[in-house]
């Protein structure tokens, strides 16, 4: 993802927005996106307020359905492996000097892990033909 541009962080808020937008089988309304919150649910204004901010960062678009209409609906413009992958590469860069290994080391160090996990783990690996 090196070439790519990077995408701004995303607050908590707006993660919220595109993980429902990520679980949907379609673009949404605004009323459709606030429909999917649990309650208490956010404002509809919130919800409108956390999509043009994706917007602009890049995150996703709009588009009506037919010319006429005034009803907006948001898509997500990258999926949310490419996000994750764009995240983790950011703290691995960040927090861990590019290095894989040395971030792949504290993963493991910090995390509780069964041997079962570690064993799973080792056969990943081993698939991967490294």
């Amino acid at each position: 993802m090196k070439n790519e541009k990077t995408l701004k962080a995303l607050t908590k808020g707006e993660m919220e927005v595109m993980n429902i937008l990520w679980d949907a089988p379609q673009a949404l309304t605004v009323h459709e996106i606030v429909a999917h919150y649990a309650e208490p649910r956010p404002a509809y204004t919130t919800v409108g307020t956390f999509l043009k901010i994706l917007e602009a960062k890049g995150y996703v678009e709009h588009h009506r359905r037919d010319v006429t209409g005034r009803t907006f609906y948001y898509s997500p413009m990258l999926t949310r492996e490419k996000y994750t992958i764009q995240v983790l590469n950011d703290v691995k860069d960040s927090l861990f000097g590019c290095s894989a290994k040395r971030f792949c080391s504290f993963l493991i160090q910090n995390e509780e892990l069964s041997n079962e996990d570690l064993r799973e783990i080792m056969e990943m690996i081993e698939k991967e033909d490294v």
